[in-house]
């Protein structure tokens, strides 16, 4: 039988947004004990007040058995060196990740490492990136800083800290827009959000939003970033994934920011969890079964300066009958439509 695999949590959000509030908080729950936590070297987390022992090289032990190390090279060697030493019996077992980033950085990149190292899929799953959002400034700091939005948007759980301090319905009423698959969450200093690190539901469980949706469906502000909710019409094939996926990246690349989906491939009958991140597409996720009541395609495009209707031209690619060439380009797609 195959172990499972250990869940990851990305943990982002801008500085002073309350990543340190929640992750400590986080770490005190009984529920979360045996959790390894990776802070890389620019991060703001603060665990002082957590250490009780130094363990070996960069890996601390803080209290409830958990454990932490600092990321000062390539994320996928630190967690092969995690998973071996914790194999080897060398560190406390652990039973989930946490990865907190720079409040600056990019998620981009940590998620393509989540979700394509062979360094790190042979170990660990990708559970949810989570998003830290505070009430307070968030919408004053978002028009001086584009990493806000782009955390926010590329988030399967958004957590709204500071409501206490400010009114957090206008910070609610753009993240519907940026982003409206997104689980949220409230979180103060007296009660923090630590359910978010739990495995509640996998990502794209695709809940009441998609399950509503018509045949298509549009979010988003004006221009920017902004999230689309397609639903393709089958049958949708293993070549007709390759088709759209390979179009998609040559025609948007990076300005695809994420996307996800749950298709189900007529050709081998099989539900497929596909996710994409800026222009990158990852071995699909290969389930026996619906993860919900909806056994409908969907897929939820997060892009930026895209059209629903340039998106919604390149659909017709995942068409693609098994067996046939894929597609790498609109003129070939259109080609094949006008021959249909």
């Amino acid at each position: 039988m195959t172990a499972a695999k250990t869940p990851v949590f990305l943990l982002t959000g801008f500085l002073g947004s309350g990543k340190t509030t929640l992750l400590n908080g986080a770490l005190r729950a009984a529920a979360l004990a045996n959790t390894a936590v990776v802070v890389n070297e620019l991060g703001e987390i603060g665990l002082d007040n957590l250490i009780i022992a130094q363990a070996s090289d960069n890996v601390v032990l803080l209290d409830a058995g958990c454990l932490c190390c600092v990321n000062t090279g390539a994320l996928h060697e630190t967690l092969a060196d995690l998973g071996g030493r914790r194999a080897r019996g060398e560190i406390p077992a652990f039973e989930r990740v946490i990865i907190e980033t720079s409040g600056v950085a990019d998620p981009a990149p940590l998620l393509n490492v989540l979700l394509g190292h062979p360094f790190v899929t042979g170990q660990y799953a990708l559970e949810a990136t989570v998003c830290v959002v505070d009430a307070q400034h968030f919408l004053d700091a978002r028009r001086k800083y584009a990493e806000l939005d782009k955390q926010a948007a590329v988030a399967d759980r958004i957590v709204v800290s500071k409501g206490d301090l400010a009114d957090p319905a206008p910070v609610l009423s753009f993240l519907e827009d940026l982003n409206p698959d997104a689980e949220v969450y409230s979180s103060s200093v007296a009660s923090p959000a630590v359910a978010v690190f739990s495995a509640l539901a996998r990502n794209i469980k695709a809940g009441s939003r998609i399950a509503s949706l018509g045949p298509l469906q549009r979010h988003g502000r004006d221009g920017g970033i902004r999230a689309f909710c397609f639903r393709p019409s089958p049958p949708v094939s293993w070549a007709g994934w390759s088709a759209w996926s390979r179009l998609a990246a040559a025609e948007f690349g990076a300005r695809l920011l994420r996307v996800k989906g749950l298709l189900h491939v007529e050709d081998s009958g099989e539900i497929a969890l596909v996710q994409g991140v800026q222009g990158v597409f990852h071995p699909p996720q290969r389930l026996r079964e619906w993860p919900d009541a909806d056994h409908g395609n969907r897929l939820v495009c997060i892009a930026r300066d895209l059209s629903e209707q340039d998106l919604a031209a390149t659909l017709p690619a995942l068409n693609t009958p098994a067996g046939t060439q894929a597609v790498y380009s609109m003129k070939e797609l259109r080609e094949r439509q006008e021959k249909r």
